[in-house]
């Protein structure tokens, strides 16, 4: 398909020029572009089919060029991203130069904040809304009709989070326009848990749905502020007054509520969100859309198209270009072998069931096996709660998404040392999805808990050590951290875990040097070694980042033996700061230290590879770093004395 109209639209203006006839076809030259480049580079590609409508409405109707548009989640960006003069950049996307999959401030102004995460948007809007008030740029029907307005677009089930529900306690305090966009497709990342999504698939089937129709009189009664919306409903058209949804869960937050409406029928969707761009009150839109919309393989394989991998389609048949064992299926195999094995093994994930591998344990064990839906604040003290009964809890989730639970691994975890262990998925950079999933800071945060132990994995062997060390570890909290990687045999020996201690995974008979890396980067580490001089590089791998082995880093250095620490994490707070802090603890000489990590600026999307090398902690980059210091200390040894 020629994307004709769609070569036409450089810019939301460009899109206002079109008749409203024309734009059913745009939506599907923009379906077919997106999931033609999603099958060569991988990306989100359900969230993204489901929302082109609601994408192309929003534009049409509202000017973001000065209105505000915040984005929840974020992953559901690529028709925005086409509409506001980014199409030259698809071609290239989640690819280092190319098109972020998330919306980012450095590709667009369009782009408010770079977004990753649930459940932000409502928050921000209303900071947003607060902001434009009081700089006296809000919009207002009488005194200001040109200033701004403020949209935000919540979908995949992110409404359930936590700080969405804080956002709504105070969107319903506002006293101008807030519109809120639900894009609701009866889908999280995987299938919605939870009384809220309950609530809408009813609202969308039953018999609520069906009589909405109704006066909106009575339902302004009873809002806050009820005799001011009552008068405020003489000036909605009776179009606007039958939406508006009488008996709204979202009433109780002080919010008008309009819906559900089809967000895939584009003249409906631009009448309506013409009548209620003028609303000067917090209203919510609840639009009810398919998730993977426009193709049969993503409509009924919406989860598995969420953030699919490369693939093709041939002769009605999806194939997924082929990569390696993961780790997170790893995992999943290890996981479901310990609660075969023990019946107070639990597990919960936080609506990522495929993306932590716990698809398989759930389905297993539906009576110890939760996904929460996007709530990993819930999750973590739940477990709590488990733990305290005398269950054996496991949480996984993806590193970057941990510190939105750090409140409770404070308070409910590890103040109380209850032994709830996490799985610490996607732990260092990521690839394509870039900065807002990096995980770099697992390690900085836990370390500070006391009794908290933390592991590290290099590949499927040590990943199931780790798991049963942790199973057996009851004094606290506990954590183990793997990429978003293949698992490799490279290593292949490889005994249990002891607390504290490194595994020597290439020892030198005369070392000049040592490497002590933490997870995988110690594939790495050996690589660079073979790269030297094997000879005088012995590597370890270093399996904890709490406790480090001191013993090992006082003999080393203690024979004037120069230590690298090698880490996927920051080197802020990271495993090179603990090995420097155990050295300086133990009064030995840290000028003997050198530590490698993520550097303290945000790495931006590529490949995995990419991001190694400009991390420094690819093997050519740590075997320059080896060398050098090779080079160096045997400058300083001094010469052997004559017998």
């Amino acid at each position: 398909m020629k994307p004709e109209l769609l070569s036409l639209v450089q810019s939301p203006a460009d899109l206002r020029k079109l008749p409203i006839s024309d734009l059913p076809q745009l939506a599907q030259e923009m379906r077919h572009v997106i999931c033609e480049q999603v099958k060569k580079s991988g990306g989100h590609l359900a969230p993204n089919l489901g929302v082109v409508e609601l994408m192309i409405a929003l534009h049409y109707v509202f000017d973001f060029s000065s209105d505000r548009l915040l984005f929840d989640v974020g992953h559901q960006c690529y028709p925005h991203k086409l509409l506001t003069g980014r199409q030259h950049l698809l071609d290239n996307l989640r690819q280092k130069g190319g098109m972020s999959g998330f919306p980012s401030p450095d590709e667009s102004p369009f782009d408010l904040f770079s977004v990753g995460h649930a459940g932000t948007a409502i928050s921000t809007a209303v900071g947003m809304a607060r902001g434009d008030t009081i700089n006296n740029e809000a919009y207002k029907p009488e005194s200001n009709p040109e200033g701004r307005r403020v949209v935000a677009f919540v979908g995949d089930a992110s409404i359930v989070n936590g700080v969405a529900m804080e956002g709504l306690n105070n969107a319903g305090t506002l006293k101008r326009q807030l519109l809120i966009v639900l894009n609701d497709n009866g889908m999280s990342i995987a299938n919605p848990q939870g009384a809220i999504a309950d609530y809408f698939d009813h609202l969308r089937v039953g018999s609520t749905y069906r009589s909405m129709k109704r006066t909106a009189k009575s339902v302004m009664k009873g809002l806050p502020g009820g005799s001011l919306l009552e008068d405020m409903s003489h000036r909605m058209t009776e179009m606007l007054k039958d939406a508006i949804f009488e008996d709204s869960w979202f009433e109780h937050f002080g919010i008008i509520s309009i819906g559900p409406i089809d967000g895939h029928d584009l003249p409906s969707l631009i009448n309506m969100l013409i009548e209620v761009r003028n609303v000067d009150r917090p209203l919510l839109l609840h639009t009810h859309t398919i998730k993977g919309k426009g193709f049969e393989y993503t409509e009924s394989n919406a989860t598995e198209f969420h953030s699919s991998k490369p693939f093709e389609v041939k002769d009605c048949a999806v194939t997924v270009k082929p990569s390696g064992r993961s780790f997170t299926t790893a995992f999943s195999d290890a996981i479901v072998d310990i609660m075969k094995s023990d019946d107070k093994v639990v597990v919960a994930t936080a609506a990522m069931p495929d993306g932590t591998g716990t698809k398989e344990a759930l389905a297993l064990f539906p009576d110890r096996a939760w996904d929460t839906g996007i709530c990993e604040s819930h999750a973590m003290d739940m477990l709590a709660g488990l733990a305290k009964t005398g269950c054996k809890p496991f949480f996984a989730v993806y590193s970057t998404f941990l510190q939105r639970a750090f409140d409770q691994a404070f308070q409910e975890v590890a103040l109380q040392d209850l032994p709830v262990r996490l799985c610490l998925d996607r732990a260092g950079v990521v690839g394509g999805d870039g900065a807002v999933h990096h995980g770099f800071c697992d390690i900085s945060i836990l370390r500070v808990l006391p009794n908290a132990v933390l592991l590290a994995a290099i590949n499927e062997q040590t990943l199931k050590h780790g798991l049963q060390f942790m199973l057996e570890y009851n004094d606290g909290l506990s954590a183990i951290r793997y990429p978003r990687d293949s698992v490799t045999n490279i290593v292949s020996d490889s005994p249990s875990f002891t607390i504290g201690k490194a595994h020597c995974i290439l020892q030198s008979k005369n070392p000049k040097l040592a490497i002590l890396a933490y997870g995988s980067p110690a594939i790495n580490a050996l690589e660079s070694a073979d790269r030297i001089d094997s000879n005088a590089i012995s590597v370890y791998d270093a399996r904890f980042a709490k406790p480090v082995d001191g013993e090992l880093i006082e003999s080393l250095i203690s024979q004037s033996i120069p230590i690298i620490t090698v880490e996927d994490h920051s080197v802020i707070g990271g495993f090179g700061t603990a090995v420097i802090e155990e050295a300086n603890k133990r009064n030995l000489d840290t000028t003997l230290i050198t530590t490698l990590g993520l550097p303290d600026r945000w790495i931006g999307h590529g490949s995995r590879k990419e991001q190694l090398e400009e991390a420094g902690i690819d093997s050519v980059s740590i075997a320059a770093v080896a060398s050098k210091i090779l080079q160096t200390h045997r400058k300083e040894s001094p010469a052997p004395v004559p017998s």
